[in-house]
C-alpha cells in the first residue's frame, strides 16, 4: 500500500493530472467572504444538524433549532458564513443569521416603499407601545397613532398581532430605533374595505356586522372597519323606544343593506326587512270601527301605543282614554304589558300609522244622559269642589254638575258659594239643565222651592201698597223686607214729602224693625229688582181720602174739590 501511494506521488505524469483537476474543482467555487449573505441546498438532514452546499469546498452546518420546520433535501434557504472552514472540516453558516439580515432588508423596504409590516404590541412604555416585528427587532408605536378612535384602555392593545407602517427610522448613540403607525395602516386597510365593500355589495343583500355604539335614532354597525348604520325605524316592524330592546353592545348580527351612498359614504341597514311589512296585509284584516284586542307597549304624556299584533302597533291618544273622566297621564288608567280592547279609529298605510280609541269600546254616557237626569229631577250629591262662581257636585263618575252661584238662592245675594256650601257635604239639588253637545248640566239649589218673585209679581202689581220690615237704613235710603223675604229698595227722595219734612226729619222718625207700608214703583221678577215709594204711599193715602170724602153721602154739606184741597191744606 505504502509503495503504489509512493509510486503515484513520484509519478510525474499523475501529480500533473491531479493538480490540473483539483485546479479546476477549486476555479468552480465562488469567492466568498465571511459575513457574506447566501445560498445554499439542502443536502442532507441528521437529527440535529442540518447540511446545505454553499457552492463551498466544503459543506455548511446548521443546527437543526434555527429552522421553525425541518427542512427537505434540495430545498434552498439563505444563510450567513460565519467562518469558511471549522475544525471539523465545514464551513460555519447561519440561518439565524440570514433571517435577521434579510429582515431588516425587509423592515427597511417597508419604510422606502410604505407598505405594511406585521408586529405584536408586546408591552406599554411612556407615550405609546413597544412592538416586535420579529427576528429580534423591536419598535415605539406612539399612543396617539394606535387606533383610528379616540384610545380609553390602552392595556386592551397589548398581546394584539397586527400590521404597521415604518414610519421613522433613526440611530442614536449608535443604537437603531424604529417607529411604527398602526392608524396610517388602519385608514387605508378601512378605504380599502369600504371600496371593496361599494363595488361588491348591492341594495339587498345580507351582511354582517357588529354592533359598536348606540345613538338615539339608531345604532351603528361596524361592517369591517368603517361604519352603517341601523336606524332605529329599520329595527323592527313594530314600535322600537330604543335601539337597546333590540340588539346590544358587541353583537355579531346579520343586517340587510337598503341604502348605498357612495358619494358620502353612507351604508343604511336593516333588520325587519328580513321579514314582509304586516302593514301590507292590513286593510285584509282590519277596517275602522272593528274592536280588536293589543298589548301596552309603551306609555307616552300625550297617550298610550298598543300593539294589536306583531309589527302593527297605534297610538291611543289621552283624549281618547275616557267618555268621561279627566285622564292626566296614561299611567292612571294603563300600564306596560296590558292586554287591552281598542277601537280602529283611523290609519295611514303610506306612514304606518294607525289611530285608536279606548273609550269607544264602551257607550258615551252623554248620549243618553238626559233621559238619566231629567230636567226638573231631583236628586242628592255631595258637594265636590268650590268655585268663587259656583260649585261642582258629582252625579256619578266623571260627570259633574254645576251648581252657579244665582241658582243658590231666589232672594239673597251670595257673592261666594262658601258662604252657606261646605265641600263634602250632601245637599239636595234640582236639574234645571242639560247640554248634551257641550257635556254640561245644570243645578239649582233655589229651584227646589217656588220662586217668591213670580209670587210676588202676581200678588202686588206696579202702584200697589205692600207692608215690609225695615232691614237697613242709610243716607242712600231704606231696604225693606217683604213677603218671600225679597228685600225692596227706597230711595231718598221717595221717603219723605219736602212739602212737609225734610229728609232728615223722616229718616229720624223711621226705626231698623218699623212696619212701612209703601207703593211699589217697580217688580221685575227677572231682573230680581224691587222698587218702593213712602212718598207715592202718603200721596195714595190722600188721594183715597179726597175720594172718600167726595163720595161720602152721609155728608150734610157738599164741597167742591178745591174748597177740599184748600181746607186740607190749611190744615
Amino acid at each position: 500500500m505504502a509503495q503504489e501511494e509512493k509510486k503515484t506521488v513520484n509519478n510525474p505524469e499523475i501529480n500533473e493530472d491531479q493538480e490540473e483537476l483539483q485546479k479546476e474543482y477549486l476555479d468552480t467555487f465562488k469567492p466568498l467572504t465571511e459575513g457574506q449573505l447566501i445560498e445554499g441546498k439542502v443536502v442532507q438532514v441528521t437529527d440535529d444538524s442540518v447540511f446545505v452546499d454553499i457552492g463551498y469546498k466544503s459543506e455548511g452546518k446548521i443546527n437543526l433549532e434555527e429552522f421553525e420546520e425541518t427542512p427537505q433535501i434540495g430545498d434552498v434557504v439563505s444563510v450567513v458564513l460565519i467562518r469558511k472552514e471549522s475544525k471539523e472540516g465545514n464551513a460555519i453558516v447561519s440561518k439565524a443569521r440570514a433571517d435577521e439580515k434579510i429582515y431588516w432588508q425587509n423592515i427597511r423596504s417597508a419604510h422606502a416603499d410604505k407598505t405594511p409590516i406585521k408586529g405584536k404590541i408586546i408591552k406599554r412604555v411612556k407615550g405609546g407601545f413597544e412592538v416586535d416585528l420579529g427576528k429580534g427587532f423591536l419598535a415605539f408605536a406612539p399612543l396617539s397613532t394606535i387606533d383610528v378612535v379616540r384610545v380609553t384602555d390602552p392595556d386592551k392593545y397589548v398581546g394584539m398581532e397586527t400590521y404597521f407602517y415604518v414610519e421613522k427610522i433613526y440611530n442614536t448613540k449608535g443604537k437603531t430605533n424604529i417607529v411604527v403607525t398602526r392608524r396610517a395602516w388602519l385608514e387605508n386597510e378601512i378605504k380599502r374595505r369600504r371600496e371593496e365593500f361599494f363595488e361588491s355589495v348591492k341594495i339587498g343583500d345580507e351582511v354582517e356586522g357588529t354592533v359598536k355604539s348606540f345613538t338615539s335614532f339608531g345604532a351603528f354597525i361596524d361592517l369591517g372597519g368603517f361604519d352603517g348604520l341601523l336606524h332605529i325605524n329599520d329595527m323592527s316592524w313594530r314600535h322600537v323606544s330604543s335601539p337597546k330592546e333590540i340588539v346590544r353592545l358587541g353583537d355579531r348580527i346579520k343586517l340587510k343593506v337598503i341604502r348605498l351612498d357612495k358619494d358620502e359614504n353612507r351604508i343604511n341597514l336593516s333588520l325587519k326587512h328580513f321579514t314582509e311589512d304586516p302593514w301590507s296585509h292590513f286593510e285584509e284584516k282590519y277596517k275602522v270601527g272593528d274592536v280588536v284586542k293589543g298589548r301596552v307597549t309603551k306609555l307616552a304624556d300625550f297617550g298610550a301605543f298598543v300593539e294589536i299584533e306583531e309589527g302593527i302597533e297605534g297610538l291611543v291618544h289621552i283624549s281618547e282614554f275616557s267618555w268621561v273622566k279627566r285622564i292626566r297621564h296614561p299611567k292612571e288608567v294603563l300600564k306596560t304589558g296590558d292586554e287591552v280592547e281598542v277601537k280602529i279609529l283611523d290609519y295611514n298605510l303610506q306612514e304606518g300609522k294607525l289611530s285608536l280609541g279606548l273609550k269607544q269600546v264602551y257607550p258615551n254616557p252623554w248620549d243618553e244622559i238626559d233621559k238619566k237626569y231629567p230636567v226638573g229631577m231631583r236628586l242628592r250629591r255631595k258637594v265636590k269642589n268650590l268655585t268663587n262662581f259656583g260649585a261642582f257636585l258629582e252625579l256619578e263618575e266623571g260627570i259633574d254638575g254645576l251648581l252657579h252661584v244665582e241658582d243658590l238662592s231666589w232672594t239673597k245675594k251670595i257673592n261666594d258659594p262658601k258662604e252657606i256650601l261646605k265641600k263634602g257635604e250632601e245637599i239636595e239639588v234640582m236639574v234645571i239643565d242639560v247640554d248634551k253637545k257641550n257635556r254640561r248640566i245644570k243645578l239649582g239649589l233655589k229651584q227646589l222651592s217656588e220662586d217668591p218673585w213670580k209670587s210676588l209679581a202676581q200678588a202686588f202689581h206696579r202702584g200697589s201698597v205692600i207692608e215690609g220690615e225695615l232691614k237697613e237704613k242709610n243716607e242712600n235710603g231704606f231696604v225693606v223686607k217683604v213677603q218671600g223675604d225679597i228685600e225692596g229698595r227706597i230711595n231718598r227722595n221717595n221717603i219723605f214729602d219736602p212739602d212737609t219734612e225734610t229728609f232728615e226729619e223722616a229718616f229720624d222718625r223711621y226705626k231698623i224693625g218699623d212696619r212701612i207700608q209703601a207703593v211699589v214703583t217697580e217688580i221685575n221678577p227677572k231682573r230680581q229688582r224691587l222698587t218702593l215709594s213712602i212718598r207715592d204711599y202718603y200721596k195714595k193715602q190722600q188721594q183715597e181720602e179726597i175720594v172718600k170724602y167726595l163720595h161720602d153721602e152721609s155728608s150734610e154739606e157738599k164741597v167742591t174739590l178745591a174748597e177740599f184741597i184748600r181746607e186740607k191744606s190749611n190744615d
